[in-house]
């Protein structure tokens, strides 16, 4: 990456915050999360809540940030940055769902009326399910066997961030941009002529890296530098998980064309791995 990058990454700590989780800029959240909700849901105002992290876990501290907020109407919101994979995915997510549920509890007489809870997730990844990988966006309710819904209150949206490939030209609604801007944000060297509408122009000016302080710069570093950390020991992962995937493949007498289609790998590594085998 170049060290004349203008905008900041949206994946880091300190880009995610920065964009979505300060009160200077908070019409910037509202504003994207309203592409996300149903009419009768739309923000006008919200408030920033201090939530202790829940998380004890080294990598998931690594890997998410979270902001949480409450609009003028009560409804509650999770927004997070994913930017790795982690195990049980689908069941953290839930899980994170109950905190806003439980602080809702009153003391004494209280009837269970619940406010309504959003959690948005911005994944930089693709789930484990084959058939999930097409969709940019999934929304998730409680409905019953007949496909009904069951209970409006509790809503999940999540964003496949890499299956998002429309161009600039391809942009239709606000919706779009808004993803436009966030996958393609930190290699941008100017403002798109389709981005420049009042939200747009202040989120630019907001991430342009020349317009940080010196303490925000240093804080912008530290928090590039866990990004690439992360990023290339799940990279690591994966690449220790496809050769052992080939090592098995070879081990069943699976010829290397085979392989290749199985893993990806170009026939010249499946040599390799497959003299690696023999040597040892």
């Amino acid at each position: 990456m170049s060290s004349k990058t203008r905008f900041i990454n949206p994946y880091t700590d300190f880009g995610f915050k920065k964009l979505f989780g300060e009160e200077a800029n908070k019409d910037l959240l509202i504003d994207f999360l309203n592409q996300l909700l149903p009419q009768k849901h739309i923000i006008k105002k919200l408030t920033f809540r201090n939530v202790e992290k829940q998380s004890d876990v080294a990598l998931d501290r690594k890997a998410i940030f979270d902001i949480h907020c409450l609009s003028e109407t009560n409804e509650r919101f999770v927004v997070e940055m994913q930017k790795a994979k982690i195990k049980y995915f689908k069941d953290r997510s839930l899980f994170y769902t109950t905190f806003p549920i439980k602080e809702q509890a009153e003391k004494g007489d209280w009837n269970f009326r619940l406010d309504p809870i959003y959690y948005v997730a911005i994944l930089d990844f693709f789930y484990d399910e084959e058939k999930e990988k097409a969709k940019v966006r999934r929304e998730v309710q409680l409905k019953d066997q007949d496909c009904e819904l069951f209970f409006d209150k509790l809503n999940y949206v999540f964003l496949q961030m890499p299956a998002f490939n429309k161009k600039k030209e391809e942009l239709k609604s606000h919706y779009d941009k808004w993803l436009y801007f966030l996958k393609h944000l930190e290699h941008l060297e100017d403002v798109p002529e389709i981005l420049k509408e009042p939200v747009f122009e202040k989120a630019f000016k907001v991430a342009e890296i020349a317009n940080f302080s010196a303490e925000e710069y240093s804080a912008y570093q530290q928090s590039l530098l866990l990004y690439r950390d992360m990023v290339n020991m799940m990279k690591t992962k994966f690449d220790e998980g496809i050769e052992y995937v080939a090592i098995r493949c070879l081990k069943q007498g699976k010829t290397i064309d085979e392989i290749s289609d199985i893993t990806g790998l170009l026939r010249e590594k499946i040599e390799q791995i497959k003299k690696k085998m023999s040597k040892g």
